[in-house]
């Protein structure tokens, strides 16, 4: 039971994150994203994989490296988007 828990909270926030990306992916809009989001949710996401990798905790683990991956999409993304404002 506390497997399936953790599962289903991580496919809540995985789902959230992707959407939040392919909305600034669609907009081509900066506007209201800090620089500094996905930075910090790259620098957390790595020390939380490395910890939850630490603790063997599976369920966070991977959860954690698909936040990591949102991460630089939405960073891709973020840079993509203030390049095509600048043009």
């Amino acid at each position: 039971m506390e497997q399936l828990l953790g599962w289903s909270a991580s496919i809540v926030l995985l789902a959230t994150l992707i959407c939040q990306v392919v909305k600034q992916w669609r907009s081509r809009s900066v506007e209201g994203v800090s620089p500094w989001l996905f930075a910090g949710q790259l620098t957390a996401s790595t020390a939380f994989v490395a910890y939850s990798w630490l603790v063997e905790n599976w369920v966070f683990v991977v959860t954690n490296a698909a936040i990591l991956v949102t991460a630089i999409a939405g960073q891709v993304v973020y840079r993509r988007n203030v390049r095509v404002a600048g043009d």
